[in-house]
Protein backbone atom coordinates (compact mmCIF):
# COMPACT_ATOMS: atom_id res chain seq x y z
CA UNK A 1 0.00 0.00 0.00
CA UNK A 2 2.82 2.40 0.90
CA UNK A 3 4.59 1.80 -2.42
CA UNK A 4 1.37 2.25 -4.39
CA UNK A 5 0.66 5.51 -2.59
CA UNK A 6 4.21 6.72 -3.20
CA UNK A 7 3.82 6.18 -6.92
CA UNK A 8 0.80 8.45 -7.17
CA UNK A 9 2.25 11.33 -5.13
CA UNK A 10 3.57 14.08 -7.37
CA UNK A 11 7.33 14.43 -7.40
CA UNK A 12 8.60 17.56 -5.69
CA UNK A 13 11.49 19.74 -6.79
CA UNK A 14 14.70 18.79 -5.01
CA UNK A 15 14.94 22.07 -3.08
CA UNK A 16 11.50 21.36 -1.57
CA UNK A 17 12.50 17.81 -0.71
CA UNK A 18 15.60 19.11 1.06
CA UNK A 19 13.52 21.55 3.11
CA UNK A 20 11.18 18.73 4.15
CA UNK A 21 14.09 16.48 5.07
CA UNK A 22 15.76 19.22 7.15
CA UNK A 23 12.63 20.14 9.15
CA UNK A 24 13.96 23.65 8.78
CA UNK A 25 10.98 25.11 10.62
CA UNK A 26 12.37 23.77 13.91
CA UNK A 27 15.67 25.63 13.66
CA UNK A 28 14.49 28.63 15.75
CA UNK A 29 14.30 26.24 18.72
CA UNK A 30 17.93 25.30 18.11
CA UNK A 31 18.93 28.96 18.11
CA UNK A 32 17.07 29.60 21.36
CA UNK A 33 18.81 26.52 22.83
CA UNK A 34 22.17 28.10 22.02
CA UNK A 35 21.10 31.44 23.44
CA UNK A 36 19.84 29.87 26.68
CA UNK A 37 22.93 27.69 27.05
CA UNK A 38 25.16 30.71 26.57
CA UNK A 39 23.34 32.74 29.22
CA UNK A 40 23.15 29.81 31.66
CA UNK A 41 26.93 29.39 31.43
CA UNK A 42 27.40 32.88 32.91
CA UNK A 43 30.43 33.50 30.72
CA UNK A 44 31.28 36.26 28.29
CA UNK A 45 28.29 37.04 26.09
CA UNK A 46 29.01 38.02 22.50
CA UNK A 47 26.38 38.01 19.77
CA UNK A 48 28.97 37.13 17.16
CA UNK A 49 29.81 33.90 18.99
CA UNK A 50 26.16 33.08 19.67
CA UNK A 51 25.38 33.43 15.96
CA UNK A 52 28.44 31.39 14.92
CA UNK A 53 27.63 28.55 17.32
CA UNK A 54 23.96 28.67 16.29
CA UNK A 55 24.91 28.21 12.65
CA UNK A 56 27.26 25.32 13.42
CA UNK A 57 24.71 23.56 15.64
CA UNK A 58 22.02 24.17 12.99
CA UNK A 59 24.24 22.29 10.54
CA UNK A 60 24.47 19.38 13.01
CA UNK A 61 20.69 19.46 13.56
CA UNK A 62 20.04 19.43 9.81
CA UNK A 63 22.46 16.52 9.44
CA UNK A 64 20.50 14.61 12.06
CA UNK A 65 17.23 15.25 10.26
CA UNK A 66 18.60 14.00 6.94
CA UNK A 67 20.01 10.89 8.59
CA UNK A 68 16.71 10.29 10.39
CA UNK A 69 14.91 9.85 7.07
CA UNK A 70 17.76 7.80 5.64
CA UNK A 71 17.78 5.35 8.56
CA UNK A 72 13.95 5.27 8.77
CA UNK A 73 13.44 4.65 5.05
CA UNK A 74 11.66 1.30 5.46
CA UNK A 75 9.38 2.60 8.23
CA UNK A 76 8.49 5.72 6.24
CA UNK A 77 7.79 3.68 3.12
CA UNK A 78 5.11 1.80 5.09
CA UNK A 79 3.80 4.51 7.42
CA UNK A 80 4.70 7.86 5.85
CA UNK A 81 4.81 7.24 2.09
CA UNK A 82 4.59 10.97 1.34
CA UNK A 83 8.09 11.62 2.73
CA UNK A 84 10.76 12.58 0.14
CA UNK A 85 12.55 9.21 0.14
CA UNK A 86 9.54 6.90 -0.40
CA UNK A 87 8.18 9.23 -3.07
CA UNK A 88 11.52 9.19 -4.87
CA UNK A 89 12.32 12.90 -4.67
CA UNK A 90 15.84 11.98 -3.51
CA UNK A 91 17.82 8.77 -3.21
CA UNK A 92 18.82 7.14 0.06
CA UNK A 93 22.59 7.24 -0.72
CA UNK A 94 22.23 10.95 -1.50
CA UNK A 95 20.51 11.63 1.82
CA UNK A 96 23.09 9.60 3.74
CA UNK A 97 25.89 11.45 1.95
CA UNK A 98 24.47 14.88 2.72
CA UNK A 99 23.79 13.93 6.34
CA UNK A 100 27.32 12.68 7.03
CA UNK A 101 28.87 15.61 5.13
CA UNK A 102 26.91 18.08 7.26
CA UNK A 103 28.00 16.30 10.44
CA UNK A 104 31.62 16.68 9.36
CA UNK A 105 31.17 20.38 8.51
CA UNK A 106 29.46 21.20 11.80
CA UNK A 107 32.09 19.44 13.87
CA UNK A 108 35.02 20.91 11.98
CA UNK A 109 33.53 24.37 12.40
CA UNK A 110 33.28 24.01 16.18
CA UNK A 111 36.54 22.12 16.68
CA UNK A 112 38.58 24.60 14.64
CA UNK A 113 36.95 27.87 15.76
CA UNK A 114 36.00 27.28 19.39
CA UNK A 115 37.58 25.82 22.53
CA UNK A 116 38.64 22.20 22.95
CA UNK A 117 35.75 21.74 25.38
CA UNK A 118 33.31 22.99 22.75
CA UNK A 119 34.73 20.50 20.28
CA UNK A 120 34.38 17.70 22.84
CA UNK A 121 30.71 18.44 23.47
CA UNK A 122 30.09 18.79 19.73
CA UNK A 123 31.50 15.29 19.23
CA UNK A 124 29.31 14.01 22.08
CA UNK A 125 26.29 15.62 20.38
CA UNK A 126 27.25 13.97 17.10
CA UNK A 127 27.52 10.57 18.80
CA UNK A 128 24.04 11.05 20.30
CA UNK A 129 22.62 12.08 16.91
CA UNK A 130 24.09 9.01 15.22
CA UNK A 131 23.00 6.61 17.94
CA UNK A 132 19.46 7.98 18.02
CA UNK A 133 19.00 7.75 14.27
CA UNK A 134 20.50 4.26 14.13
CA UNK A 135 18.65 2.70 17.07
CA UNK A 136 15.65 4.79 18.10
CA UNK A 137 13.06 2.47 16.54
CA UNK A 138 14.40 -0.48 18.57
CA UNK A 139 15.75 1.11 21.76
CA UNK A 140 13.36 1.97 24.63
CA UNK A 141 15.87 4.63 25.67
CA UNK A 142 15.45 6.40 22.31
CA UNK A 143 13.45 9.30 23.81
CA UNK A 144 16.19 9.84 26.41
CA UNK A 145 18.83 10.03 23.68
CA UNK A 146 16.66 12.48 21.74
CA UNK A 147 16.33 14.65 24.84
CA UNK A 148 20.06 14.39 25.49
CA UNK A 149 20.71 15.85 22.04
CA UNK A 150 19.04 19.11 23.13
CA UNK A 151 20.80 19.05 26.49
CA UNK A 152 24.11 18.66 24.67
CA UNK A 153 23.33 21.74 22.56
CA UNK A 154 23.24 23.68 25.85
CA UNK A 155 26.64 22.27 26.78
CA UNK A 156 28.14 23.08 23.38
CA UNK A 157 26.94 26.68 23.70
CA UNK A 158 28.02 26.96 27.33
CA UNK A 159 31.49 25.61 26.62
CA UNK A 160 31.91 28.21 23.87
CA UNK A 161 31.00 31.00 26.31
CA UNK A 162 32.75 29.98 29.55
CA UNK A 163 35.96 28.24 30.57
CA UNK A 164 34.13 26.15 33.18
CA UNK A 165 30.57 24.89 33.13
CA UNK A 166 28.58 26.01 36.22
CA UNK A 167 25.78 24.04 37.92
CA UNK A 168 23.24 26.44 36.42
CA UNK A 169 24.14 25.17 32.95
CA UNK A 170 23.92 21.52 34.00
CA UNK A 171 20.51 22.15 35.56
CA UNK A 172 19.27 23.88 32.40
CA UNK A 173 20.58 21.02 30.23
CA UNK A 174 18.70 18.50 32.38
CA UNK A 175 15.50 20.56 32.14
CA UNK A 176 15.52 20.72 28.35
CA UNK A 177 16.42 17.01 28.20
CA UNK A 178 13.43 16.08 30.37
CA UNK A 179 11.11 18.31 28.32
CA UNK A 180 12.14 16.72 25.03
CA UNK A 181 11.91 13.21 26.49
CA UNK A 182 8.31 13.98 27.44
CA UNK A 183 7.64 15.48 24.01
CA UNK A 184 9.03 12.38 22.31
CA UNK A 185 6.86 10.05 24.41
CA UNK A 186 3.76 12.12 23.61
CA UNK A 187 4.61 12.07 19.90
CA UNK A 188 5.02 8.27 19.91
CA UNK A 189 1.75 7.74 21.78
CA UNK A 190 -0.32 10.25 19.81
CA UNK A 191 0.98 9.27 16.38
CA UNK A 192 -0.73 10.79 13.32
CA UNK A 193 -3.74 11.85 15.43
CA UNK A 194 -1.71 14.41 17.37
CA UNK A 195 -2.65 17.26 15.02
CA UNK A 196 -1.10 20.54 16.15
CA UNK A 197 -0.10 19.21 19.60
CA UNK A 198 3.38 18.08 18.58
CA UNK A 199 4.23 21.22 16.57
CA UNK A 200 3.14 23.30 19.59
CA UNK A 201 5.28 21.23 21.94
CA UNK A 202 8.26 21.52 19.60
CA UNK A 203 7.86 25.28 19.42
CA UNK A 204 7.49 25.25 23.20
CA UNK A 205 11.18 24.38 23.49
CA UNK A 206 11.85 28.06 22.85
CA UNK A 207 9.55 29.03 25.72
CA UNK A 208 11.53 26.75 28.01
CA UNK A 209 14.69 28.40 26.71
CA UNK A 210 13.17 31.79 27.49
CA UNK A 211 12.49 30.67 31.06
CA UNK A 212 16.06 29.42 31.45
CA UNK A 213 17.40 32.68 30.06
CA UNK A 214 15.22 34.74 32.40
CA UNK A 215 16.18 32.64 35.43
CA UNK A 216 19.84 33.28 34.68
CA UNK A 217 19.57 37.05 34.51
CA UNK A 218 18.87 37.52 30.81
CA UNK A 219 15.65 39.50 31.03
CA UNK A 220 15.85 41.14 27.61
CA UNK A 221 17.39 38.07 26.00
CA UNK A 222 14.51 35.93 27.25
CA UNK A 223 12.26 37.83 24.85
CA UNK A 224 14.58 36.91 21.99
CA UNK A 225 14.40 33.24 23.00
CA UNK A 226 10.60 33.40 23.28
CA UNK A 227 10.42 34.78 19.74
CA UNK A 228 11.60 31.34 18.62
CA UNK A 229 8.20 29.95 19.66
CA UNK A 230 6.35 32.28 17.30
CA UNK A 231 8.86 31.91 14.48
CA UNK A 232 8.76 28.11 14.68
CA UNK A 233 4.96 28.05 14.44
CA UNK A 234 5.04 30.44 11.48
CA UNK A 235 7.65 28.39 9.64
CA UNK A 236 5.73 25.19 10.30
CA UNK A 237 3.00 26.57 8.05
CA UNK A 238 5.51 26.38 5.20
CA UNK A 239 7.59 23.33 6.14
CA UNK A 240 6.20 20.71 8.57
CA UNK A 241 8.44 20.15 11.58
CA UNK A 242 7.70 16.46 12.00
Amino acid sequence: MGADHARIVARRPKWRAYLLLSRISNLPTVWSNVLAGTVAAHGAFAWRRVVAVSIAVSVLYTAGMFLNDAFDHAFDAARRPDRPLPVGDVSRPEVFGIGFALLAVGNLWLVLTESAATGFWALALTAAILYYNWRHKHDPLGPLVMGACRGLVYLVAGAAAAATLPPSLATAAVLVTVYVVGLTFVAKKAGPSAGWLIPLLIAGISLLDAGVTLANGGEALSLVAAAGFVLTLLLQRVVPGT
